[in-house]
Protein backbone atom coordinates (compact mmCIF):
# COMPACT_ATOMS: atom_id res chain seq x y z
CA UNK A 1 0.00 0.00 0.00
CA UNK A 2 1.18 3.27 -0.92
CA UNK A 3 -0.46 5.89 1.37
CA UNK A 4 -3.56 5.49 3.60
CA UNK A 5 -5.66 7.72 5.54
CA UNK A 6 -4.76 8.17 9.16
CA UNK A 7 -6.11 8.53 12.38
CA UNK A 8 -3.40 9.07 14.62
CA UNK A 9 -2.68 7.93 18.14
CA UNK A 10 -5.64 8.25 20.34
CA UNK A 11 -5.95 10.29 23.47
CA UNK A 12 -6.71 8.93 27.46
CA UNK A 13 -9.77 11.58 27.28
CA UNK A 14 -11.68 9.30 25.00
CA UNK A 15 -12.16 11.36 22.33
CA UNK A 16 -9.92 11.58 19.46
CA UNK A 17 -10.63 14.43 16.97
CA UNK A 18 -8.76 15.50 14.29
CA UNK A 19 -10.02 19.54 13.20
CA UNK A 20 -12.27 19.52 10.30
CA UNK A 21 -12.44 21.80 7.90
CA UNK A 22 -14.73 24.81 7.58
CA UNK A 23 -16.49 23.27 4.69
CA UNK A 24 -17.15 20.00 6.56
CA UNK A 25 -18.78 21.12 9.92
CA UNK A 26 -19.19 19.87 13.02
CA UNK A 27 -16.48 21.44 15.17
CA UNK A 28 -15.60 19.07 17.99
CA UNK A 29 -17.86 19.94 20.69
CA UNK A 30 -20.62 19.85 18.31
CA UNK A 31 -19.54 16.24 17.12
CA UNK A 32 -19.13 15.42 21.19
CA UNK A 33 -22.99 16.84 21.42
CA UNK A 34 -24.45 14.23 18.17
CA UNK A 35 -23.13 11.17 19.42
CA UNK A 36 -23.82 11.73 23.09
CA UNK A 37 -27.13 12.55 22.96
CA UNK A 38 -27.67 9.60 20.77
CA UNK A 39 -25.89 7.10 22.33
CA UNK A 40 -26.01 7.67 25.96
CA UNK A 41 -29.78 7.05 25.86
CA UNK A 42 -29.57 4.40 23.85
CA UNK A 43 -27.31 2.54 26.48
CA UNK A 44 -29.40 3.59 29.43
CA UNK A 45 -32.66 2.26 27.48
CA UNK A 46 -30.60 -1.26 26.81
CA UNK A 47 -28.48 -1.49 29.88
CA UNK A 48 -25.54 -1.96 27.52
CA UNK A 49 -22.10 -1.99 29.69
CA UNK A 50 -19.78 -0.35 27.02
CA UNK A 51 -19.74 1.49 23.37
CA UNK A 52 -17.22 2.82 21.27
CA UNK A 53 -18.65 4.84 18.38
CA UNK A 54 -15.80 5.86 15.89
CA UNK A 55 -17.10 8.57 13.02
CA UNK A 56 -15.38 9.70 9.92
CA UNK A 57 -16.15 13.18 8.18
CA UNK A 58 -14.80 14.62 5.21
CA UNK A 59 -11.70 12.16 5.96
CA UNK A 60 -11.28 13.24 9.86
CA UNK A 61 -12.05 10.94 12.08
CA UNK A 62 -13.27 10.92 16.60
CA UNK A 63 -13.63 8.20 18.54
CA UNK A 64 -16.22 8.30 21.90
CA UNK A 65 -15.78 5.83 24.12
CA UNK A 66 -18.40 5.25 26.79
CA UNK A 67 -18.73 3.01 29.95
CA UNK A 68 -17.15 -0.53 30.72
CA UNK A 69 -15.39 -3.04 28.86
CA UNK A 70 -15.69 -5.69 32.17
CA UNK A 71 -18.31 -5.00 35.00
CA UNK A 72 -15.35 -6.90 37.22
CA UNK A 73 -13.26 -3.98 38.48
CA UNK A 74 -14.91 -1.24 36.69
CA UNK A 75 -12.86 -1.21 33.83
CA UNK A 76 -13.35 1.24 31.59
CA UNK A 77 -13.65 1.05 27.59
CA UNK A 78 -10.67 3.09 26.28
CA UNK A 79 -8.67 3.47 23.01
CA UNK A 80 -6.92 -0.08 23.42
CA UNK A 81 -10.39 -2.19 24.29
CA UNK A 82 -11.13 -5.11 21.42
CA UNK A 83 -14.55 -6.19 20.76
CA UNK A 84 -16.09 -8.91 18.97
CA UNK A 85 -17.70 -7.78 15.75
CA UNK A 86 -19.53 -10.74 14.51
CA UNK A 87 -20.44 -10.78 11.40
CA UNK A 88 -19.00 -7.21 10.54
CA UNK A 89 -16.11 -9.67 9.86
CA UNK A 90 -17.96 -11.33 6.77
CA UNK A 91 -16.89 -7.93 5.09
CA UNK A 92 -13.35 -8.84 5.59
CA UNK A 93 -14.08 -12.23 4.61
CA UNK A 94 -15.55 -10.56 1.32
CA UNK A 95 -12.30 -8.63 0.94
CA UNK A 96 -10.09 -11.08 1.13
CA UNK A 97 -12.65 -12.98 -1.83
CA UNK A 98 -11.93 -10.24 -3.69
CA UNK A 99 -7.78 -9.69 -3.30
CA UNK A 100 -7.83 -13.47 -4.33
CA UNK A 101 -9.36 -12.35 -7.60
CA UNK A 102 -7.40 -9.78 -8.07
CA UNK A 103 -4.16 -11.64 -7.67
CA UNK A 104 -5.55 -14.27 -10.26
CA UNK A 105 -5.71 -17.08 -7.55
CA UNK A 106 -10.20 -17.55 -7.86
CA UNK A 107 -12.66 -16.35 -9.96
CA UNK A 108 -16.11 -15.91 -8.62
CA UNK A 109 -17.87 -17.95 -11.34
CA UNK A 110 -15.79 -20.75 -10.31
CA UNK A 111 -17.38 -23.72 -8.17
CA UNK A 112 -16.40 -25.39 -5.04
CA UNK A 113 -14.90 -28.17 -6.41
CA UNK A 114 -12.38 -26.44 -8.04
CA UNK A 115 -10.55 -25.59 -4.20
CA UNK A 116 -12.16 -28.53 -2.91
CA UNK A 117 -12.53 -31.65 -4.58
CA UNK A 118 -14.22 -34.02 -2.36
CA UNK A 119 -17.22 -31.43 -3.36
CA UNK A 120 -16.89 -32.58 -6.79
CA UNK A 121 -20.90 -33.78 -7.60
CA UNK A 122 -22.69 -32.64 -4.90
CA UNK A 123 -25.55 -30.09 -4.66
CA UNK A 124 -23.22 -26.98 -3.31
CA UNK A 125 -21.19 -27.48 -6.23
CA UNK A 126 -23.77 -26.75 -8.87
CA UNK A 127 -23.34 -23.47 -7.37
CA UNK A 128 -20.51 -20.68 -7.60
CA UNK A 129 -18.42 -18.51 -5.20
CA UNK A 130 -20.34 -15.74 -5.91
CA UNK A 131 -23.30 -17.22 -5.03
CA UNK A 132 -21.75 -18.60 -1.53
CA UNK A 133 -20.93 -15.10 -1.20
CA UNK A 134 -24.14 -13.37 -1.30
CA UNK A 135 -26.05 -16.16 0.29
CA UNK A 136 -27.70 -17.53 -2.27
CA UNK A 137 -26.73 -20.85 -3.27
CA UNK A 138 -30.17 -22.23 -2.78
CA UNK A 139 -31.19 -22.17 0.61
CA UNK A 140 -28.15 -22.57 3.27
CA UNK A 141 -29.29 -21.80 7.00
CA UNK A 142 -28.52 -18.98 8.99
CA UNK A 143 -26.72 -21.88 11.74
CA UNK A 144 -24.82 -25.08 11.46
CA UNK A 145 -26.83 -27.48 13.77
CA UNK A 146 -25.51 -27.27 16.98
CA UNK A 147 -24.17 -30.92 17.24
CA UNK A 148 -22.15 -30.21 14.04
CA UNK A 149 -17.96 -29.74 15.82
CA UNK A 150 -16.04 -30.78 12.66
CA UNK A 151 -13.94 -27.34 11.81
CA UNK A 152 -14.26 -28.49 7.92
CA UNK A 153 -17.28 -30.31 7.41
CA UNK A 154 -17.13 -31.87 4.10
CA UNK A 155 -20.45 -34.21 4.94
CA UNK A 156 -22.57 -31.57 5.39
CA UNK A 157 -22.13 -30.04 2.40
CA UNK A 158 -21.81 -32.92 0.51
CA UNK A 159 -25.13 -34.29 2.29
CA UNK A 160 -26.92 -30.23 1.92
CA UNK A 161 -30.44 -30.63 -0.49
CA UNK A 162 -30.76 -27.52 -2.14
CA UNK A 163 -34.18 -25.83 -1.53
CA UNK A 164 -34.30 -23.98 -5.14
CA UNK A 165 -31.83 -23.64 -7.80
CA UNK A 166 -28.50 -21.03 -7.53
CA UNK A 167 -29.54 -17.26 -7.52
CA UNK A 168 -33.24 -17.86 -6.74
CA UNK A 169 -33.51 -17.11 -3.26
CA UNK A 170 -31.24 -15.15 -0.69
CA UNK A 171 -30.89 -16.54 2.46
CA UNK A 172 -28.66 -15.53 5.24
CA UNK A 173 -26.37 -18.00 6.06
CA UNK A 174 -22.93 -19.23 8.50
CA UNK A 175 -22.62 -22.37 5.83
CA UNK A 176 -22.49 -20.09 3.13
CA UNK A 177 -20.43 -17.80 3.83
CA UNK A 178 -18.48 -19.49 6.00
CA UNK A 179 -17.37 -21.60 2.79
CA UNK A 180 -16.83 -18.89 0.58
CA UNK A 181 -13.68 -17.41 2.74
CA UNK A 182 -12.95 -21.36 3.26
CA UNK A 183 -12.16 -21.82 -0.47
CA UNK A 184 -10.88 -18.62 -0.85
CA UNK A 185 -8.26 -19.66 2.00
CA UNK A 186 -7.51 -22.90 -0.23
CA UNK A 187 -7.69 -20.91 -2.84
CA UNK A 188 -4.46 -18.99 -1.50
CA UNK A 189 -3.21 -21.77 -0.11
CA UNK A 190 -2.97 -20.26 3.21
CA UNK A 191 -4.85 -20.57 6.66
CA UNK A 192 -7.84 -18.00 6.48
CA UNK A 193 -6.67 -16.44 9.93
CA UNK A 194 -3.47 -15.96 8.63
CA UNK A 195 -4.25 -14.43 5.54
CA UNK A 196 -6.73 -11.89 7.34
CA UNK A 197 -3.77 -11.01 9.85
CA UNK A 198 -0.65 -11.36 7.37
CA UNK A 199 -2.61 -9.66 3.87
CA UNK A 200 -5.87 -7.83 5.08
CA UNK A 201 -5.21 -5.78 8.00
CA UNK A 202 -1.83 -4.50 7.58
CA UNK A 203 -2.90 -2.98 4.15
CA UNK A 204 -5.79 -1.17 5.98
CA UNK A 205 -3.51 0.13 8.69
CA UNK A 206 -5.09 -1.92 10.99
CA UNK A 207 -2.60 -2.58 14.07
CA UNK A 208 -5.06 -3.62 17.00
CA UNK A 209 -7.30 -6.18 14.92
CA UNK A 210 -7.20 -9.81 15.46
CA UNK A 211 -8.73 -13.31 14.42
CA UNK A 212 -6.18 -15.20 16.89
CA UNK A 213 -5.93 -13.33 20.04
CA UNK A 214 -2.74 -12.96 21.41
CA UNK A 215 -2.11 -13.22 25.22
CA UNK A 216 -0.35 -9.67 25.44
CA UNK A 217 -3.96 -8.88 24.45
CA UNK A 218 -6.41 -9.97 26.33
CA UNK A 219 -6.40 -7.61 29.42
CA UNK A 220 -7.85 -5.00 26.65
CA UNK A 221 -10.55 -7.68 25.68
CA UNK A 222 -13.69 -6.35 26.35
CA UNK A 223 -16.12 -8.70 28.23
CA UNK A 224 -19.47 -9.14 26.32
CA UNK A 225 -22.74 -9.38 28.42
CA UNK A 226 -25.54 -11.92 28.07
CA UNK A 227 -28.29 -11.86 30.61
CA UNK A 228 -26.22 -10.18 33.04
CA UNK A 229 -23.32 -13.00 32.75
CA UNK A 230 -19.69 -12.12 31.06
CA UNK A 231 -19.09 -14.30 28.06
CA UNK A 232 -16.96 -14.38 25.00
CA UNK A 233 -18.00 -16.04 21.54
CA UNK A 234 -17.04 -19.86 21.02
CA UNK A 235 -16.50 -21.56 18.15
CA UNK A 236 -18.32 -23.26 15.09
CA UNK A 237 -16.79 -24.48 11.94
CA UNK A 238 -15.52 -21.69 10.07
CA UNK A 239 -16.07 -19.04 12.81
CA UNK A 240 -13.01 -17.30 11.86
CA UNK A 241 -14.79 -16.61 8.61
CA UNK A 242 -17.86 -15.82 9.65
CA UNK A 243 -17.75 -13.85 13.18
CA UNK A 244 -14.44 -14.12 14.13
CA UNK A 245 -12.77 -10.59 13.77
CA UNK A 246 -11.80 -8.94 17.15
CA UNK A 247 -10.65 -4.97 17.47
CA UNK A 248 -11.08 -1.74 18.60
CA UNK A 249 -13.32 1.18 16.81
CA UNK A 250 -10.66 3.00 15.36
CA UNK A 251 -9.29 0.30 13.64
CA UNK A 252 -12.48 -0.73 11.80
CA UNK A 253 -13.07 2.80 11.34
CA UNK A 254 -9.64 2.79 9.54
CA UNK A 255 -11.12 -0.28 7.01
CA UNK A 256 -14.19 1.89 6.99
CA UNK A 257 -12.10 4.97 5.63
CA UNK A 258 -10.23 2.77 3.05
CA UNK A 259 -13.80 1.74 1.60
CA UNK A 260 -14.60 5.31 1.23
CA UNK A 261 -11.56 6.17 -0.25
CA UNK A 262 -9.96 3.15 -1.83
CA UNK A 263 -7.70 5.58 -4.64
CA UNK A 264 -5.27 5.44 -1.64
CA UNK A 265 -4.58 1.69 -1.40
CA UNK A 266 -2.60 -0.54 -3.28
CA UNK A 267 -3.56 -1.55 -6.90
CA UNK A 268 -4.96 -4.86 -5.89
CA UNK A 269 -6.25 -4.04 -2.89
CA UNK A 270 -7.99 -1.29 -4.14
CA UNK A 271 -9.80 -3.35 -6.90
CA UNK A 272 -10.70 -6.10 -4.01
CA UNK A 273 -11.99 -2.67 -2.15
CA UNK A 274 -13.98 -1.43 -5.41
CA UNK A 275 -14.90 -5.43 -6.44
CA UNK A 276 -17.16 -5.22 -2.64
CA UNK A 277 -19.03 -2.65 -3.83
CA UNK A 278 -20.78 -3.98 -6.62
CA UNK A 279 -24.16 -5.42 -5.87
CA UNK A 280 -25.53 -8.74 -7.41
CA UNK A 281 -29.07 -9.00 -6.07
CA UNK A 282 -31.97 -7.48 -4.78
CA UNK A 283 -34.03 -7.90 -1.77
CA UNK A 284 -36.88 -5.11 -1.49
CA UNK A 285 -34.77 -1.94 -0.95
CA UNK A 286 -31.97 -3.75 -0.03
CA UNK A 287 -28.72 -4.55 -2.99
CA UNK A 288 -26.44 -7.69 -1.85
CA UNK A 289 -23.03 -7.59 -2.68
CA UNK A 290 -19.98 -9.29 -1.36
CA UNK A 291 -20.53 -8.72 2.70
CA UNK A 292 -21.23 -5.35 2.58
CA UNK A 293 -25.44 -4.31 2.09
CA UNK A 294 -26.48 -1.42 -0.26
CA UNK A 295 -29.14 0.96 -0.56
CA UNK A 296 -29.59 3.87 -2.87
CA UNK A 297 -29.01 7.27 -1.24
CA UNK A 298 -30.42 9.74 0.48
CA UNK A 299 -32.62 6.54 2.18
CA UNK A 300 -35.28 6.43 4.71
CA UNK A 301 -34.94 5.20 8.22
CA UNK A 302 -37.56 2.61 7.66
CA UNK A 303 -35.68 0.89 4.84
CA UNK A 304 -32.98 0.75 6.47
CA UNK A 305 -34.97 -1.12 9.05
CA UNK A 306 -36.66 -3.50 6.89
CA UNK A 307 -32.65 -4.17 5.28
CA UNK A 308 -32.07 -4.95 8.46
CA UNK A 309 -35.19 -6.70 9.97
CA UNK A 310 -35.23 -10.43 11.73
CA UNK A 311 -36.98 -11.52 8.68
CA UNK A 312 -34.12 -10.57 6.54
CA UNK A 313 -32.00 -12.09 8.40
CA UNK A 314 -33.90 -15.70 9.60
CA UNK A 315 -36.14 -16.29 6.39
CA UNK A 316 -35.47 -16.97 2.68
CA UNK A 317 -36.61 -14.33 0.39
CA UNK A 318 -36.90 -13.84 -3.49
CA UNK A 319 -33.34 -12.72 -4.77
CA UNK A 320 -33.66 -10.51 -7.93
CA UNK A 321 -30.33 -10.67 -10.33
CA UNK A 322 -28.63 -7.47 -11.14
CA UNK A 323 -28.68 -7.62 -14.88
CA UNK A 324 -24.96 -5.82 -15.05
CA UNK A 325 -23.24 -6.08 -11.68
CA UNK A 326 -21.11 -3.05 -11.85
CA UNK A 327 -20.20 -0.80 -8.97
CA UNK A 328 -23.28 2.47 -8.39
CA UNK A 329 -22.44 5.70 -10.35
CA UNK A 330 -25.26 6.84 -7.85
CA UNK A 331 -25.14 8.06 -4.04
CA UNK A 332 -24.96 4.69 -1.96
CA UNK A 333 -24.95 4.02 1.82
CA UNK A 334 -23.28 0.33 2.54
CA UNK A 335 -23.98 -1.06 6.16
CA UNK A 336 -23.29 -4.27 7.77
CA UNK A 337 -24.29 -5.70 11.31
CA UNK A 338 -22.53 -8.07 13.29
CA UNK A 339 -23.59 -10.20 16.71
CA UNK A 340 -22.17 -12.57 19.02
CA UNK A 341 -23.82 -13.82 22.19
CA UNK A 342 -22.35 -10.94 24.13
CA UNK A 343 -21.72 -8.25 21.35
CA UNK A 344 -23.49 -6.12 19.13
CA UNK A 345 -21.80 -4.08 16.16
CA UNK A 346 -22.90 -1.67 13.30
CA UNK A 347 -21.51 -0.02 10.36
CA UNK A 348 -22.60 1.85 7.65
CA UNK A 349 -20.84 4.85 5.76
CA UNK A 350 -21.84 6.94 2.67
CA UNK A 351 -18.80 7.57 0.04
CA UNK A 352 -20.32 10.68 -1.55
CA UNK A 353 -21.17 12.12 1.64
CA UNK A 354 -17.72 11.51 3.20
CA UNK A 355 -19.10 10.39 6.56
CA UNK A 356 -18.94 6.77 8.19
CA UNK A 357 -19.65 5.48 11.62
CA UNK A 358 -18.76 2.00 13.55
CA UNK A 359 -20.12 1.35 16.83
CA UNK A 360 -18.83 -1.55 19.18
CA UNK A 361 -20.97 -2.66 21.72
CA UNK A 362 -20.69 -5.68 24.73
CA UNK A 363 -24.18 -6.30 24.61
CA UNK A 364 -25.86 -7.72 21.97
CA UNK A 365 -28.94 -5.45 21.96
CA UNK A 366 -31.64 -5.12 19.25
CA UNK A 367 -30.34 -4.50 15.49
CA UNK A 368 -33.24 -1.73 15.07
CA UNK A 369 -31.75 0.14 18.28
CA UNK A 370 -28.24 0.23 16.32
CA UNK A 371 -29.87 1.38 12.93
CA UNK A 372 -31.76 3.57 14.16
CA UNK A 373 -29.33 5.38 16.28
CA UNK A 374 -26.23 5.23 13.33
CA UNK A 375 -28.26 6.64 11.14
CA UNK A 376 -29.52 9.75 13.68
CA UNK A 377 -25.67 10.28 13.64
CA UNK A 378 -24.81 10.03 9.63
CA UNK A 379 -27.81 12.07 9.23
CA UNK A 380 -26.47 14.52 11.57
CA UNK A 381 -23.35 14.56 10.49
CA UNK A 382 -24.67 14.79 6.65
CA UNK A 383 -27.45 17.81 7.88
CA UNK A 384 -23.98 19.65 9.22
CA UNK A 385 -21.74 19.41 6.19
CA UNK A 386 -24.55 20.77 3.87
CA UNK A 387 -25.30 23.53 6.11
CA UNK A 388 -21.47 24.74 6.80
CA UNK A 389 -19.96 27.34 4.95
CA UNK A 390 -18.09 26.65 1.55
Amino acid sequence: MTTRPTIGSLCPAALLFLPLAASAAPDAAALRAIVDNTIQPLMAEHDVPGMAVAVTVDGQSAVFNYGLASRAGNKAVDERTVFEVGSVSKTFAATLAAYAQAQGKLALTDHPSRYWPALQGSAIDKATLLHLGTYTPGGLPLQFPDELTDPEPLRYYRDWKPAARPGAVREYSNPSLGLFGHLTARALGNDYADAVERLLFPAFGMTSSYVNLPDSVRPNYAWGYRDGKPVHFTGEPFSAVTYGVRTTAADLLRFVQANMMPQQLDPAMRRAVEATHIGYFRVGGMTQGLGWEQYAYPVKLQTLLEGNSESIIWDRHRARAVTTPAMSTTPTLFNKTGSTGGFGAYVAFVPVQKIGIVMLANKNYPIPARVTAGYAILEALAAGAQAAPQ
